[in-house]
């Protein structure tokens, strides 16, 4: 069994990768930003016995992921995996969302994981084995309106992540990242309102997609069941798409020209709520409301 540092294990995708892991019976170090404010998971645990130990950890702080890696590795002498999964992931076009959303995603989402990688790597390097897994999005390989500070830092952690695994493949450390679609879970639910002066009214389009594709009420344990099986090496990929909307997403950008998937932007309401359905999203009733 395997020792497992997991970030942002306060809801959704993180506790459903800390419960999972902990339940196949691997030693599972679960770390979130403030332990107080989300005591669901340790309570899991007691009442199960699960083999989790709960720690903080904000993944924008080098003394913060420093002080928490120092304690497993105190704990366990060793971190076999790690799942960057800490994120946020705030909506708005470039030129209305705040500069300070940009630089507090990329702060998160890229440079957060950043810092958990190059903790674990000494170690892992040094035993000639060991596991990186991260959770990016579709977000990373496609480029939605409305959607910018994600996508970048989606598509920087991918560049990112794939460059690793270049550098340490050789040396018995695995990289992998994970592209879930919609998942429903909590994150969604912190989007800030459209707001009712903007000059991209088309805005509603992206949240309309967000809301009627969680209504297929994807679960967050279908991200954990590919995390545990990138983990225990069953399964290999470096890119790992999940959920309903996942491949169907990948293969439509991948079918498109760089030029045509700009254009689509522009389509008409009714060819782009067609499209839509053709996704498994019904967007219509979400098109009535500003969400």
């Amino acid at each position: 069994m395997s020792t497992i540092l997991i970030t942002g294990c306060s809801t959704g995708i993180g506790f459903a990768i800390a419960e999972l892991m902990a339940r196949a019976g691997h030693t599972v170090y679960a770390t979130m930003r403030n332990t107080q404010r989300s005591p669901a998971l340790a309570q899991l645990a007691e009442r199960d016995n699960l083999p989790i130990t709960i720690l903080p950890m904000d993944v924008d702080s080098d003394e913060s992921v420093k002080a928490a890696m120092a304690e497993v590795l105190t704990q366990a002498g060793q971190i076999d995996v790690l799942v960057n999964n800490a994120g946020i992931g705030p909506l708005g076009p470039v030129e209305e969302a705040h500069m300070a959303d940009f630089q507090a995603i990329m702060q998160t989402n890229y440079f957060g994981v950043l810092r958990c990688m190059r903790a674990v790597l000494p170690g892992m390097r040094t035993r000639g084995a060991g596991c990186i897994i991260t959770i990016s999005s579709v977000a990373g390989r496609l480029y939605s309106p409305y959607h910018s500070a994600y996508c970048a830092s989606k598509a920087a952690v991918e560049a990112l992540s794939e460059c690793l695994a270049g550098e340490v493949g050789p040396l018995g450390v695995r990289v992998a990242v994970v592209q879930p679609g919609v998942i429903d879970t909590p994150i969604i639910d912190k989007n800030e309102p459209m707001s009712v002066d903007t000059k991209y009214p088309n805005e509603i389009r992206l949240r309309a997609y967000l809301g009627a594709s969680r209504d297929n009420h994807v679960p967050a344990s279908m991200v954990a069941d590919t995390v545990l099986a990138i983990a225990t090496g069953e399964q290999t990929s470096f890119r790992n798409p999940v959920g309903l909307d996942a491949g169907p997403l990948l293969g439509w950008r991948a079918s498109l020209s760089d030029e045509d998937w700009i254009a689509s932007a522009g389509m008409d309401e009714e060819t782009w709520i067609g499209g839509m359905a053709q996704l498994g999203a019904d967007v219509r009733p979400y098109l009535k409301v500003v969400v």
